[in-house]
């Protein structure tokens, strides 16, 4: 692919105003050519545009980058929803993945920026929950929700809410029609782990016909069915951890699961489960699994709202949510996530929404692009090597225009007395 068809292509995908359509394009071809970092002086050097330009676009330009994203999201989920098929071995088709990441700052003294522990100690920055759609084993980055601080809120007279409350509020709003048209809602499938195992998240979910499936904290309450039909509905209810302890009855099932997808290397699990109530939500599937060789290993209690699955297809289907552990990885080792520096957290902001639009743009076909390249960084460099021949692309354009070998003689004898 030539440069001159390269930027129309990357273009088509961005839905911004005429003004700053090719600021816009040369921040996001920054950010889809590897470097060390993805900063606005790299960006400067690749476009030969002035980096205050990429300053202005990042700082004023925040939900402009927002409806990008949406638009984009929004586009490639529809293009692979023409022809979606079941997840192999599980009833959904439609998976939502919900993880936080964290983008590191240097300091306290930026906007919005907070101490968080995500167990591996305190770390300063801005926290990050993304939901993702899983369609036929491609993920599609929906618009982030950021997390805004109690001291952010006041300073610019925002209502404070827990990242819980705008995870509710952003699945209530959240119209998947818009991405896939027509779907099921049994079709749908919830992943989160046990940092979401809130009853107002799941009851969300419930509410609009869909299902989830997520990790337990070992505190939370279930009861089985008996205890449900012969116990007060405030009384009766069990830890989750001692529940399994206590029904020593449930006989332990291994389950064999395949490593990595077309491979024959397995990893054997052994589970029990049953049928229960989680407190505050309704019957679910209740699944208690650890490592077959490692006994003394962390256990996981995972539960599912949907009744027809059986304890396989509980783990198998857990095992999805790494998808998103992947994605994190993924856009700040070669996107460039954790690569910003402003003080304004609107700029963060634009900065975060551009990063997942390149994310997506290098998820689909780039014309040209070989078959055999598969992974982001092949992606980039097929990228890089169409921006290092740009000045041959353009001088093969001008010579297929009329009088374009008088307009490049000109131009050659320009250079040659320079």
């Amino acid at each position: 692919m030539r440069f001159y068809q390269f930027q129309p292509w990357i273009c088509q995908h961005l839905s911004v105003g005429t003004r700053i359509r090719i600021v816009t394009f040369w921040y996001l071809v920054s950010l889809l050519i590897p470097t060390r970092k993805h900063s606005l002086r790299h960006a400067a050097e690749v476009s030969g545009v002035h980096s205050s330009q990429f300053s202005r676009l990042l700082s004023n330009h925040d939900q402009t980058a927002a409806d990008a994203l949406a638009h984009l999201s929004k586009r490639q989920a529809r293009r692979i929803a023409a022809a979606l098929k079941t997840m192999k071995g599980l009833p959904w088709s439609i998976a939502l993945l919900i993880d936080s990441t964290l983008q590191g700052r240097a300091g306290l003294h930026t906007e919005n920026s907070q101490r968080f522990n995500h167990g591996r100690g305190y770390e300063i920055g801005h926290q990050w929950t993304n939901i993702v759609l899983l369609l036929n084993d491609c993920l599609i980055p929906l618009p982030p929700i950021p997390f805004y601080s109690k001291h952010y809120c006041k300073a610019h007279k925002l209502r404070y809410e827990t990242e819980h409350d705008r995870v509710v509020a952003y699945l209530k709003a959240l119209n998947l029609e818009d991405y896939v048209g027509s779907y099921a809602p049994e079709s749908v499938v919830v992943l989160m782990d046990s940092g979401y195992d809130a009853k107002k998240i799941q009851t969300t979910i419930l509410a609009k016909g869909w299902h989830f499936l997520g990790a337990l904290k070992a505190t939370r309450g279930v009861k089985s069915p008996t205890q449900h039909a012969n116990t007060p509905r405030s009384k009766g209810w069990t830890k989750i951890a001692e529940f399994f302890r206590t029904h020593r009855r449930l006989g332990w099932q291994t389950i064999s699961l395949s490593e990595k997808p077309g491979t024959t290397t397995r990893k054997a699990f052994r589970a029990r489960h049953t049928r229960g109530w989680l407190k505050g939500v309704g019957p679910v599937n209740l699944v208690c699994s650890e490592w077959k060789r490692r006994r003394h290993g962390r256990r996981k209690y995972l539960a599912c709202s949907d009744l027809r699955v059986t304890p396989k297809q509980v783990i198998s289907g857990y095992r999805l949510r790494w998808r998103i552990e992947i994605f994190h990885k993924e856009v700040k080792q070669y996107l460039g996530f954790e690569d910003v520096a402003p003080t304004r957290f609107s700029s963060v902001e634009t900065h975060v929404y551009l990063v997942y639009c390149a994310y997506i743009v290098l998820q689909t076909e780039i014309p040209g692009c070989p078959d055999t390249a598969t992974t982001i960084c092949e992606k980039q460099a097929y990228i890089q090597r169409v921006l290092e021949k740009r000045e041959l692309s353009r001088i093969r354009q001008q010579l297929t225009q009329f009088g374009g070998i008088k307009h490049f003689m000109k131009e050659l004898a320009e250079r040659l007395a320079a």
